[in-house]
């Protein structure tokens, strides 16, 4: 079983990103269920907008889509910005939403995919970002497990990240597992018994 995060920082490597380090906190507990993990950071790429799979020479999203086709789970990391997820995680939806390629079947390859959400902060906005999200992987075909996010908001008005945080607080550190827990779980379900084909 394989899982894949995109964070949608928009900041790239080598900057020290809150996004990423939560991303990496699921992908670790992910592993100790027996899951190969990978992380990318997408503003390290040359993602282009726009709703198709290749958008030409130097597009960097057709080899992140064999990896994600590739994975059973798709995590997306993302900071609120503004109230919202960040340009990032809506261009790579953007782009996810070109998806119209199906199996032998007739079923959508991203049908049996399960997907997650991260989500960090200094404010309030987790849930409305979060349902956002949730709202266009789903549309995509992703199925989306109970509890499929976690998140840290620091207070408002001020400027902690989550990286600058001591310790993991112990309520994001059991929504992490949890996340894991049941994201893996439904996954296997649908690896071992996939949708049905669509009624001819």
């Amino acid at each position: 079983m394989r899982a894949l995060a995109l964070v949608c920082t928009l900041s790239p490597s080598p900057a020290p990103s809150s996004s990423e380090l939560l991303a990496g906190q699921v992908l670790t507990e992910m592993e100790k269920l027996g899951v190969s993990v990978e992380s990318v950071r997408i503003a390290d790429h040359d993602v282009r907008s726009g709703v198709s799979t290749d958008l030409g020479d130097g597009d960097a999203w057709p080899a992140l889509r064999e990896k994600m086709l590739a994975a059973d789970i798709l995590l997306m990391a993302t900071p609120i910005w503004l109230g919202h997820p960040s340009s990032v995680c809506q261009r790579v939806l953007e782009r996810l939403n070109a998806e119209t390629e199906t199996d032998d079947e007739g079923r959508p390859l991203i049908h049996g995919k399960v997907a997650a959400v991260a989500v960090v902060g200094n404010e309030d906005g987790a849930h409305k970002v979060s349902a956002d999200v949730f709202q266009g992987l789903n549309d995509i075909g992703f199925s989306l497990a109970p509890g499929a996010v976690t998140y840290w908001v620091g207070e408002a008005q001020q400027g902690t990240d989550y990286q600058d945080l001591d310790e993991t607080p112990d309520a994001v550190a059991d929504t992490t597992r949890a996340l894991a827990a049941n994201t893996v779980h439904l996954a296997r379900l649908l690896r071992d018994s996939p949708f049905p084909p669509p009624a001819s």
